[in-house]
């Protein structure tokens, strides 16, 4: 066969190629529906800052530079987003593998082979005995050889449809792992801020606990006063000392999460922190665009979605085995048993063939991977619908936190300015030997709790407002 005839039958193999190209099999992607309500049950919060602007940095509604810092720091060197940016790439690399089988694969290879032969083998004992024989002998090669699946059925365009599905669906899972870090670090912040303030309120009542034992001290010295009422002070001032070390270690096991959310050995970044500031007030939440805005919003519903297309393109894949797999090869070299020859025409050589595989006997094996495609596709379906309705739940459940911490801290602060004064007045009359010692510690236990609950509601809207964003999906957009 001669060079030309070689390349004319190449092709035709490709022309051919081409033309069953759109013979594509399987059932196309068709994005699936689910009802969702134009609205949130719950409305949007107004709060005491104003929405923060469009774009990503949600975080920075809080108006609070130290939170921004932390969130930087942990998007920047968080080791969960580090994995996932290394999955990103791996399905980048699937994906590429996925497109170049769809092209022919050409091998390049040479040789050189020096032989000797032995003299005393049956060749050696035989030759060297007939005139021109030659013990010592070459051999040289050089050649390509090109081989070439023909996707005559689509199966490899269903392969690299579902590998670039994947390969989206990573970016979106680390889009969602951005979300879910930023808000972890914030909530972490928060928690900071509010195991501080919850000390500061417990040495303030320290304090004034203090103060009554010491008056206790000088009236009972004075006979005044009686030693169980000096007991009884003594043992409150205990009782709220006691209150203090589990907050310090709660507030040690949060600045340690904030350090492994940055990515760094726990204790490394807490000095920046340590000094107590205040809970930053929550933002507003806007819901204006209600929970179908989810579908496009959230990354983990926009990975659930490529997961979805990969299956779908899977049953392509697994449906193209009910027919034959085309392929052509060809091979173009040199080989020579003398170097000065290897060049020339009468050391060329080719070869060109094709072949066929079908899978016509295999006792059910096709229809059987092709059920466990539609069942993959069916599973990945519920998923995605299960992932649809947990980010409207989620996002429920936050603005409803957010509205009813929002209104107990209201409660609460009324309530604490009425029990101040009533501590002072309790306090007042108690030097004045109108009301018993009993009386002044009912006021002030009443006043520690309500003032502990304060703190802790104030960092339950800020963390509400946190997960409210989270769940909304932060500040992704598609």
């Amino acid at each position: 066969m001669t060079r030309s005839r070689l390349l004319l039958i190449i092709a035709n193999a490709a022309l051919a190629a081409m033309a069953l190209a759109g013979c594509v099999v399987g059932p196309n992607y068709s994005q699936p529906t689910l009802a969702l309500t134009p609205a949130y049950r719950t409305p949007a919060v107004p709060a005491a800052t104003p929405t923060p602007p469009a774009g990503r940095d949600w975080w920075a509604g809080f108006d609070d530079p130290a939170l921004s810092r932390v969130v930087a720091r942990a998007l920047a060197a968080n080791l969960d987003i580090a994995q996932a940016e290394a999955r990103v790439r791996q399905s980048r690399a699937a994906a590429k593998a996925a497109t170049a089988a769809l092209l022919p694969k050409v091998d390049a290879d040479a040789s050189v082979v020096n032989q000797e032969q032995s003299l005393l083998s049956p060749i050696g004992e035989i030759g060297r005995h007939l005139p021109g024989y030659k013990r010592e002998t070459g051999q040289y090669d050089l050649g390509l050889g090109a081989s070439w699946e023909l996707d005559a059925f689509g199966g490899l365009t269903r392969a690299r449809q579902a590998a670039g599905a994947r390969a989206r669906a990573s970016l979106d899972d680390l889009a969602a792992v951005r979300v879910s870090v930023a808000a972890e670090t914030a909530d972490a912040y928060l928690q900071v801020r509010a195991f501080q303030a919850r000390l500061a309120v417990a040495r303030r009542q320290e304090t004034v606990e203090s103060d009554l034992v010491d008056l206790l001290n000088r009236r009972t010295a004075q006979g005044v006063a009686s030693d169980r009422e000096l007991h009884e002070a003594r043992a409150a001032l205990e009782g709220v000392r006691a209150t203090c070390p589990p907050i310090t270690a709660a507030l040690d096991a949060e600045l340690n999460r904030l350090d492994i959310l940055m990515g760094a050995q726990a204790g490394t970044w807490r000095g920046e922190i340590e000094t107590p500031g205040q809970i930053p007030a929550p933002p507003a939440v806007s819901t204006a665009e209600g929970p179908p805005a989810l579908l496009r919003r959230r990354p983990d519903v926009a990975a659930a979605e490529q997961r979805l297309v990969a299956a779908n393109a899977a049953i392509g894949a697994a449906i193209s085995d009910y027919y034959p797999k085309v392929s052509i090869s060809g091979l173009l070299g040199l080989e020579s048993i003398n170097a000065s020859d290897i060049f020339t025409g009468q050391a060329a050589q080719h070869q060109v063939g094709a072949g066929l595989r079908w899978r016509l006997f295999d006792f059910g094996r096709v229809d059987a991977e092709v059920g466990e495609a539609r069942g993959r596709y069916a599973e990945s379906l519920a998923a995605w619908r299960a992932t649809v309705l947990t980010a409207t739940g989620e996002v429920e459940t936050a603005l409803s936190d957010l509205t009813q911490d929002e209104a107990r801290i209201r409660t609460l602060a009324a309530e604490i300015a009425e029990l101040e004064a009533d501590r002072r007045q309790a306090e007042t009359a108690y030097e004045g030997g109108v009301i018993s010692l009993i009386e002044v510690r009912d006021a002030d236990r009443d006043l520690l709790a309500a003032s502990d609950q304060l703190v802790q509601t104030r960092a339950a809207a800020a963390r509400a407002a946190v997960a409210a964003y989270r769940a909304l999906g932060g500040g992704w957009t598609s």
